[in-house]
């Protein structure tokens, strides 16, 4: 039998609490958070006080110019924000409901599963509902976790690295990533045979930023070829750009397998027929194992297992 004796039912906790809690987060200032949530600073500063009484512990430091979360208040304002998000999550389901959709989804995937896995994934969501609300954002792993975090999305396909907290994520790999070398159609270097690093070495290359995981890999490629890395280098990650670049130079851009297919398929680029050592990390299904998904996110997640099958031949188990 669930027990319904919870900590915050004893203690008498208020939403305002929680929403003083995220607004001095943000505000770093008690008059400021008092007034964007439209109440008096003594209101606001009893709110805190009767909170911390409750939790027994400093939840701010009071400094001379405003104030600053404690270990205690960080965990707090973390745990405030998720319920929070939730309760906006369930508004706004419920808000579709009544006006006769099914619900809504947000989805946060990478570039190369962006391509290939989410658009036969989400057309078999919109065959079996048709109204129901799917948002997807294309972004680097380290951004969407952050907003999963947040609330802000359900369901990720993307990569863990380890500085991710994993205790409350739950993980399922799908595919390894491996990179290619592509250029212009009609590039000089198509035309040689047996293409190595040597020959590749002194040429203009478009890169992914420094300090990303495909950058590193890729200077070590050359290097341990015994090769010093391509010094004739731009760094972007900006696909519209990179394609237009190549276009229109004799440039070679290192780029995931899959999203290069994609714009060879279309003409826009040629593969060079040259072995990429440094491929990305696998990526794969990530969810919040503290948070239940939503009945639109479960028809998501089936999508997703079910696409997976015949776009990377993993088949993964139906919850």
């Amino acid at each position: 039998m669930t027990n319904y004796n919870h900590w915050f039912i004893r203690a008498r906790l208020k939403t305002r609490q929680l929403l003083l809690l995220v607004a001095l987060a943000e505000e770093g200032n008690i008059h400021r958070a008092a007034q964007v949530l439209n109440m008096t600073q003594p209101a606001a500063s009893k709110l805190l006080k009767d909170l911390e009484d409750v939790l027994e512990v400093p939840l701010f430091d009071r400094l001379p110019r405003g104030m600053r979360p404690t270990w205690y208040g960080e965990t707090m304002i973390r745990h405030a924000r998720v319920a929070l998000a939730s309760l906006n999550q369930a508004h706004d389901e419920l808000t579709a409901l009544k006006a006769g959709r099914f619900g809504q989804v947000g989805v946060g995937a990478i570039t190369a599963p962006g391509l290939t896995l989410m658009p036969p994934a989400v057309a078999m969501v919109k065959r079996e509902q048709p109204d129901l609300r799917v948002s997807l954002e294309i972004e680097t792993s380290a951004v969407l976790i952050e907003r999963l975090e947040q609330g802000k999305l359900d369901i990720l396909v993307a990569r863990l690295f380890a500085e991710h907290d994993k205790s409350q994520l739950r993980y399922e790999a799908l595919a390894e990533e491996p990179v290619c070398a592509l250029v212009r159609p009609g590039h000089p270097l198509l035309g040689v045979s047996g293409l190595t690093l040597r020959d590749v070495v002194g040429a203009g290359w478009i890169v992914p930023p420094a300090g990303s995981v495909l950058r590193h890999r890729f200077e070590l490629m050359f290097q341990e070829e015994g090769l010093v890395p391509p010094n004739n280098i731009i760094e972007s990650s900006a696909l519209l750009f990179i394609t237009r670049m190549l276009q229109q130079s004799d440039m070679v851009a290192v780029l995931a397998t899959d999203v290069a297919r994609y714009y060879a398929a279309h003409g826009i680029v040629s593969l060079l027929p040259l072995d990429m050592p440094c491929h990305m990390d696998a990526f794969g299904i990530i969810t919040r194992t503290d948070r239940l998904l939503s009945p639109a996110a479960k028809v998501m997640m089936k999508a997703l297992k079910t696409a997976s099958l015949s776009v990377y031949g993993r088949k993964l188990e139906m919850d």
